[in-house]
């Protein structure tokens, strides 16, 4: 048994100052010296550092031990963030203070809790909520506050064994570097978590240096949402099938159907209120297989054609039409992100105006560009992560005057206008159920508003293919493959001319004519591949697995009055075989 190991997780048990994962991690000290190779293995796992500080804050399982998500590991960070921001502003800090918000995961309340005790012992004034709440809603109570940050307990659509920790900036975005790092460094110097100062949560709360935001934050926040809707009619009678997946959405949600006018919104009974273990669902994610089978059945029960899904922080949105032969089809993300975003243009308040600019993320389908090409809007893409939509979305108005009108990720992920900096499941739904409304009144559903879409722009097939190559010797070969396919960039790949290359941590694009052009994303390892006729390649390590992900995104023409089915196939034929060629040219099996 390891000597170091067990002494770095002696000395976390001694520190901790939760009783319940002290017990755990001693326990498992206990059996690893007995002779127990499966605590060892365990205790192991819980001790290869302390869990890391990124742009997403932090994320992991809970339990006791440096590299798990508990109250010591909170308590640290908390007090890290808290020096960081005194450093960074701290008038804006001392006045205005961090806005903190939890779901309904296992031990939201008293991880939210912690943080607000750690920054009142640093005289930083919190305002939390006063029960669950939404992404949001948090995201948009930092703009609404004028606060210095946010925090916000959750683990967004993870399995119920997690909890997670996310940081937003005094403009309401998420974080990103160079904010992370000093976040990070700040908590390696952070005392032990039982030194770290803490003001007794109950005494803050009557001493005023934790306030609590209710029911007046929700009436202006709903009061935004109000702001984005497109159209007033259509059919707003339709029965919808709701599901906030044991999440916070609910509540909130079903106030802003309601108000849009909705009058038969019906809520999966089994899945209406918040509940950490998620005990209907396997994984609390929409696109997970089986997800929103509850969804399905209460459609039928109430003789709804749509279903509508949150996941549990109510930043995500997911959509299901029921198809020609009776069953649902759930569309995309991608598929989301251009009928939602294409509505917006052409039919919202300042249709056809200039300045207007809409983002995507670079592994989102480009079909969202090809349509603001042909109206006119300015589209650009950035790296995976809705904070970097959020932050370019901000650069833009600032520096060019240009007005944010709609942004989305392929990963269920989208924002209407500027409510909220980042993902908003709440807005994006209404407006979604807005545009269906309108449809129905004349007798069309989403799945003809996506037909249209593909017979005027082309139909547009994403795909996606991993090779896990694990251990040490599969990162070597991933940095191996990169490495290969920067030094020799195809000209062809399979029947396709590569139109340009683009590296994105060399920061140029270069045309196959030999032009080139620098890039304004940050550095990133990913390369990209545009392909004659609109079709496009994407290769980029995992962040998080031993994994190296291909992209594919297709446009396929489609012939005056074919059957979309036709198209379909066609398409799916030629994104097999362009998988098997870039797989070829990539030397992946």
């Amino acid at each position: 048994m390891d000597a170091s190991l067990l002494d770095r997780a002696a000395r976390f048990a001694t520190h901790d100052p939760d009783p319940t994962t002290q017990a755990e991690v001693r326990a498992l000290i206990d059996a690893a010296r007995a002779g127990d190779a499966k605590a060892a293995a365990d205790l192991a796992e819980r001790f290869v550092g302390m869990l890391e500080f990124g742009t997403a804050g932090l994320r992991g399982l809970l339990g006791g031990g440096e590299s798990r998500m508990n109250r010591a590991v909170v308590r640290k960070t908390t007090y890290g963030l808290g020096k960081y921001l005194l450093a960074q502003a701290p008038e804006l800090t001392r006045t205005s203070g961090v806005v903190i918000g939890y779901d309904g995961r296992i031990l939201g309340r008293e991880l939210a809790e912690d943080t607000a005790s750690v920054l009142a012992s640093l005289g930083i004034p919190a305002h939390v909520t006063p029960r669950p709440c939404s992404t949001p809603l948090l995201a948009f109570a930092v703009k609404d506050l004028g606060a210095a940050a946010g925090v916000m307990v959750t683990a967004s659509h993870n399995p119920p064994q997690y909890n997670g920790y996310k940081v937003y900036w005094s403009n309401g975005a998420q974080i990103i570097p160079p904010h992370d790092s000093g976040i990070a460094k700040e908590i390696a110097a952070s005392p032990e978590a039982d030194a770290v100062p803490l003001t007794p949560y109950a005494e803050a709360l009557a001493s005023g240096a934790v306030k609590l935001f209710g029911d007046d934050m929700e009436r202006r926040y709903l009061d935004a949402v109000r702001g984005l809707w497109v159209h007033a009619g259509g059919d707003r009678s339709i029965p919808i099938s709701y599901t906030p997946m044991h999440g916070t959405g609910n509540r909130v949600a079903r106030m802003a159907f309601a108000e849009a006018g909705f009058t038969a919104i019906t809520t999966v009974p089994e899945q209406a209120e918040p509940d950490g273990a998620f005990p209907t669902v396997k994984f609390p994610n929409p696109e997970e297989k089986g997800a929103l089978d509850l969804a399905y059945e209460n459609a039928d029960r109430i003789g709804a054609n749509l279903v509508i899904a949150n996941d549990p922080d109510v930043d995500r949105l997911a959509l299901a039409v029921r198809g020609p032969a009776g069953k649902f089809i759930q569309l995309t993300g991608n598929q989301v992100g251009a009928i939602l975003g294409h509505y917006v243009l052409t039919e919202g308040k300042d249709a056809g105006t200039t300045g207007r600019v809409v983002l995507a993320s670079l592994v989102s389908s480009p079909m969202l560009g090809v349509i603001a090409k042909a109206l006119g809007v300015y589209y650009e893409e950035t790296l995976t992560g809705f904070k970097w939509i959020a932050n370019r979305a901000m650069d833009l108005e600032r520096t060019e005057g240009m007005r944010f009108v709609f942004g989305f990720e392929e990963a269920l992920g989208y924002t209407v206008g500027d409510n909220v900096r980042d993902k908003d499941g709440i807005s994006a739904a209404v407006i979604a159920a807005e545009l269906a409304a309108r449809r129905a009144s004349e007798g069309k559903t989403l799945l003809d508003e996506l037909e249209m879409l593909s017979r005027r722009y082309g139909l547009f097939v994403s795909g996606q293919k991993s090779s896990t190559l694990p251990g040490a010797e599969g990162v070597a070969q991933i940095g191996e493959i990169m490495t290969k396919l920067r030094a020799n960039p195809p000209t062809t790949i399979g029947r396709h001319a590569v139109v340009s290359t683009s590296d994105y941590q060399a920061q140029t694009r270069r045309t196959a004519a030999g032009a080139e052009e620098k890039l304004a994303l940050p550095p990133s390892n990913v390369l990209a591949y545009e392909l004659e006729g609109g079709s496009r390649i994407i290769a980029r390590p995992s962040g998080t697995e031993p994994k190296i992900k291909f992209y594919f995104d297709l446009r396929e023409p489609m012939h005056a009055g074919e059957p979309i089915e036709g198209a379909e196939a066609r398409a799916r034929a030629r994104m097999d075989e362009l998988s098997k060629a870039f797989s070829a040219v990539a030397g992946v099996a």
